[in-house]
């Protein structure tokens, strides 16, 4: 778990790319493209940039995102994110939550901050909030745990997973679920983990898709699944599940963390 092994996508953003393209083959093999020095380098300095920031503020553990994928006609600004955290050692490391290219299996890595904005992002450009010292006192011990960090984790992946179900989990949402369960002795599973979350007032993205989009989707895609949505909604088209701006806006109205921060 100390660092990526495979290419992974991890991106709700391959979803609503298939869905505008209209991809006619399934299993979406991911695209490994040489990384030019241009690339390395903005991304070296990015990761500088946001190394010097997380300094300056003080904190131990952010929540922090990156932009894959131009999302914004879905009103969608970040499409993937985790935790940064402060090590002993004073470098800053990323846990979070990795598919596997074309499949449907998922795992919890750790990277650095290079390798984060190493993913071929459409924009080099994160998002950082700062959760409360209460919040990162409880979630810090977590992240160094390798068994601790993989509790929640569910290894069946959708990139639209329904926030209130097990059947499979995208990465965003196993981020929020380890938030939970580090802040509340009784989440001790992804279902009690879910309802503090409830509880918590977290309210996942509302996705508008028709029988069209799902179907040419989920054909297309082995990491795309909605048989885990509640028929009322999956049949109307309201597609709900976890994403990286409905989590600042909840870490946000909820008092456990700062308004969402930008870096370039």
């Amino acid at each position: 778990m100390s660092r990526l092994i495979v290419r992974a996508s991890g991106l709700m953003a391959i979803v609503l790319m298939a869905i505008s393209a209209g991809l006619a083959h399934a299993g979406r093999p991911c695209e490994t493209k040489a990384l030019t020095a241009d690339v390395i380098a903005r991304a070296m300095a990015l990761a500088a940039t946001t190394a010097a920031r997380l300094d300056e503020s003080g904190a131990s553990v952010v929540v922090i995102a990156r932009k894959g994928q131009d999302l914004s006609k879905y009103g969608v600004r970040y499409s993937h994110l985790g935790f940064a955290y402060k090590t002993s050692d004073g470098k800053w490391r990323v846990a979070h939550k990795l598919n596997e290219c074309a499949t449907a299996n998922a795992a919890v890595y750790r990277q650095g901050l290079g390798e984060f904005f190493l993913d071929d992002l459409w924009r080099m450009e994160a998002g950082i909030a700062i959760l409360t010292p209460t919040v990162q006192a409880k979630l810090l011990p977590a992240l160094g745990d390798n068994a601790r960090l993989a509790q929640l984790n569910t290894s069946a992946y959708s990139m639209v997973a329904y926030p209130w179900a097990q059947r499979y989990q995208q990465s965003n949402q196993w981020a929020i679920e380890t938030l939970a369960m580090t802040q509340d002795p009784d989440a001790v599973d992804r279902l009690h983990a879910q309802a503090w979350l409830q509880l918590k007032g977290y309210a996942p993205t509302t996705l508008h898709l028709s029988f069209m989009q799902r179907f040419g989707a989920r054909v297309m895609s082995a990491n795309v699944a909605f048989d885990d949505h509640p028929d009322e909604k999956r049949f109307t088209g309201q597609i709900q599940t976890v994403t990286a701006d409905s989590v600042f806006n909840w870490l946000e109205r909820s008092g456990m963390g700062t308004r969402v921060r930008t870096i370039q």
